[in-house]
């Protein structure tokens, strides 16, 4: 019986994560922690039974508290929770679902008490992957990615020769305005760029994506989990997103990893490697399957991602500034307070106005973020 605890439980990647586990029968989950939905924690907690629950805040804390009086279960609040949910002494693998750099301080409690991490938040390494790897390094501990990229990549590099790598070929859907010019974009409402044609994912994560910042968070995501420079990492628009992404060895031979756009199988298989399971759904069916196209992506409009590849080549804190900024400004765009062509910008003014940490530690990441913060509600 493998037994998993998961930050982020109530969310897209966290209910995903928990459909497997009920559908194999063979996890047990023994700490959860969410945001604010403690109506859906409830139901995961009569379900799940783990020793331990975790939400943010303390007012819902003691709601929770209330209503789970009859079970034995222990239920924190604020970072303390979220570091008992990442250390708690049962759990083999920690999944962490959370959303933003509050993922970095669990993710390196977890390590440290001998967690393997099935990554789904890209925060982490985005902004501190000089503090991460080497520290999974240091405790013997396995980052799995749950990203569908970064899944696929981690796949199409089993049975090869990492050291012969040369190249991430890390594939786009394009979002739903692929093949619009900036001019197309001025009167984007919230409801066009909630629209994905392919994945149904997170309302933060889909936006990331119809702006391309989604695709360049993961092109640095890639720098740290694969050890490879941002110029060895080269985006491919795939617009029917089956292939997830691919390698490219020395000897010029492509590896790719095919599928349905199933957030299941990248979850399951960070779950099980180096194992295998079957997983129900729909499968590729090739006789129906009438194409598989690519284009290169228009960085020009889209020019978050060449933000990203310029944040990833230098370093240091400003993929800390990148991932603020974006993050920051995504919210405002979702609440109506920009508009759509505004967050690439506010993310470059982030950038430009920055001055560089070349190591940062993780007090200077946090910092750093703040400082971003403080610099937008100024300026915005």
């Amino acid at each position: 019986m493998k037994k998993i605890a998961v930050l982020g439980s109530t969310g897209s990647i966290g209910t995903q994560t928990l459909e497997i586990v009920r559908t194999n029968g063979d996890i047990q989950v023994t700490a959860l922690a969410a945001g604010r939905n403690i109506t859906l924690l409830e139901e995961q907690i009569r379900e799940f039974r783990p020793c331990l629950a975790a939400v943010w805040e303390e007012e819902r804390a003691a709601e929770l508290r209330d209503r789970v009086r009859d079970l034995d279960v222990r239920i924190m609040s604020g970072m303390d929770g979220l570091l008992a949910v990442a250390s708690e002494p049962e759990s083999e693998i920690l999944v962490t679902a959370i959303v933003g750099m509050i993922g970095i301080l669990p993710t390196i409690e977890a390590i440290k008490a001998g967690k393997d991490i099935a990554l789904a938040n890209k925060e982490t390494l985005v902004t501190a992957g000089h503090i991460i790897i080497p520290l999974a390094e240091e405790y013997h501990v396995s980052i799995l990615p749950v990203d569908s990229e970064h899944s696929a990549i981690f796949q199409s590099l089993q049975g090869g020769q990492r050291k012969a790598l040369h190249k991430i070929l890390l594939t786009a859907s394009g979002g739903p305005f692929r093949g619009k010019k900036r001019e197309e974009l001025e009167n984007i409402q919230v409801e066009d760029a909630l629209k994905h044609p392919n994945w149904e994912m997170g309302r933060k994560i889909t936006i990331d994506s119809s702006t391309m910042v989604n695709k360049g968070l993961e092109v640095i995501e890639a720098k740290w989990l694969f050890g490879v420079s941002v110029d060895q990492i080269q985006v491919v628009v795939q617009p029917q997103s089956i292939i997830h992404s691919m390698v490219e060895y020395e000897d010029g031979a492509v590896i790719a990893q095919l599928g349905t756009p199933d957030m299941k199988l990248p979850i399951q298989y960070a779950l099980y490697y180096p194992e295998r399971r079957y997983l129900p759904g729909e499968r590729l069916d090739f006789a129906a399957l009438t194409e598989i196209t690519f284009e290169k992506p228009d960085m020009d409009t889209f020019y978050g991602l060449k933000l990203a590849y310029e944040a990833g080549r230098k370093g240091g804190s400003l993929p800390t500034v990148l991932n603020a900024a974006n993050e920051r400004a995504v919210a405002m765009f979702l609440d109506r307070k920009i508009r759509y062509l505004q967050i690439p910008e506010i993310i470059r003014a982030c950038m430009e106005e920055h001055r560089n940490i070349e190591s940062p530690t993780v007090e200077e990441i946090l910092k750093t973020e703040q400082e971003t913060y403080e610099f937008i509600k100024k300026r915005w």
